[in-house]
């Protein structure tokens, strides 16, 4: 029979991480923000729980701050102990949020099913089940809050060095069918932040690297064979961080690729949401697609509660209506109103008023001209799609093949955009 170990892979959990700018619009969101992150730790040990994996990883960022509360330290040790008392082992390492001197010895005392990697040197553990080494885990965390440039924090980790640093304590080290590595870093993303090559990385001999930094999903190669993965952070904090947040189910298993279950964690998942309202005919029809809109996206987001932030688009003569002083504002507070699970941080108008063409061209003036040159334009399309992958090449940007299938609607789509823009100083 093939062997197999299955672990949770978590990273940034940035237990009692703020969240800015919320409380000027919404005392009640804000407040029910603060307590999401916390929460979304507590479903990564329920996920390890509910599974009964062999163990947990966490790469770094435990904590948002370098001086943590009382409060976060106490939350953060009681998951641990809840998965001490059904013998799951956790293997953390510190990321740049939480350096390894910032974790106060007064504060805290780890069960003993907790090992946190050093961060002066590499460090390795091995995980036993049943008398038998089943995977070395090795891996390095941040020292202070920010990386040598001249240092590599993946170097010296790997299957070669862990079989080394455990052979007088583990006997079967050589034997063990898996690798683990755990890491913070910005790999190959982010040159800030302790990069480090992912060639190297997938010639340690590691069978899979849990990797902390990056705040959202990602695998190299891919998904197919994720070998260095990012699980991202499990709570988004802000607009920035759109989409289900959360951690993976990893299953190793001898012969086979690594595989991967997203764990959806975020109870309050970040939206940005385009309503097209070409075809509502007044502001009451606007808030029942949106409405819809929302309950549409909602169902598909795998949260209770959703923040979105939500754009008005399409050609409607209901422009004028929302260019007018505090409309918008009242329309998202009736948003707001509607559904406690749903709260609309901003309403963005990006409507465009209806034109006349016909009227335009024959008025003679300056759109008259504009539109006569869109139309010259449009006949060649060949010249059209030349035209636009000159641009592209003077911005050293490739031009995407969809681009030139949709040459037509983008077309009209500039037209429409220069006619708003000409038309703003009548409104």
């Amino acid at each position: 029979m093939r062997k197999r170990i299955t672990f949770i892979h978590a990273a940034d959990l940035h237990l009692g991480a703020p969240f800015r700018g919320l409380r000027a619009l919404s005392e009640t969101w804000a407040n029910r923000l603060l307590t999401a992150i916390p929460e979304a730790y507590d479903r990564v040990v329920d996920a390890a729980l509910a599974r009964k994996v062999d163990f947990v990883v966490i790469a770094g960022d435990i904590f948002d701050s370098a001086r943590a509360s009382y409060g976060d330290y106490l939350h953060f040790f009681e998951g641990l102990r809840r998965l001490d008392k059904v013998g799951i082992p956790v293997y953390l390492c510190t990321g740049n949020h939480d350096p390894f001197t910032s974790w106060s010895r007064d504060f805290f005392a780890f069960p003993p099913n907790t090992l946190m990697l050093p961060a002066d040197k590499p460090g390795f553990a091995a995980y036993r089940r049943d008398g038998e080494t089943l995977a070395l885990i090795g891996g390095r965390g941040y020292y202070n809050q920010t990386w040598p440039s001249d240092e590599d924090i993946a170097a010296g980790v790997t299957r070669a060095a862990a079989e080394q640093a455990l052979a007088d304590a583990v006997p079967d080290v050589a034997h063990a069918p898996f690798a683990v590595g755990v890491l913070h870093t910005g790999l190959d993303l982010d040159p800030v932040k302790a990069p480090t090559s992912p060639a190297a990385l997938l010639r340690s001999g590691m069978d899979y690297w849990a990797l902390g930094h990056i705040h959202m999903k990602y695998a190299h190669p891919s998904f197919d064979d994720p070998r260095l993965v990012f699980a991202g952070c499990i709570q988004g904090r802000d607009i920035k961080e759109t989409g289900e947040r959360g951690c993976f189910a990893v299953t190793l298993e001898e012969g086979a690729s690594p595989a991967l279950e997203f764990v959806p964690t975020a109870s309050v998942v970040w939206q940005r949401m385009d309503v097209d309202v070409a075809d509502c005919a007044n502001v009451a029809e606007v808030t029942d697609k949106i409405m819809r809109e929302l309950f549409r996206v909602n169902g598909k987001a795998h949260c209770e509660e959703m923040c979105v932030r939500i754009t008005l688009t399409g050609t409607t003569p209901l422009h004028a209506v929302f260019a007018r002083p505090g409309v918008l504002e009242d329309l998202r507070k009736h948003i707001n109103d509607g559904y406690p699970s749903f709260f609309c941080d901003a309403l963005v108008d990006a409507t465009l008023r209806p034109y006349d063409k016909e009227a335009l061209r024959r008025e003679g003036l300056f759109p008259a001209v504009f539109l006569q040159v869109a139309d010259a334009l449009r006949a060649d399309r060949e010249d059209e799609i030349a035209y636009i992958q000159e641009e592209f090449l003077l911005k050293n940007i490739q031009l995407p093949s969809a681009y030139t299938r949709r040459i037509d609607d983008l077309a009209a789509d500039a037209e429409d955009l220069v006619l708003g823009l000409l038309s703003r100083g009548d409104e």
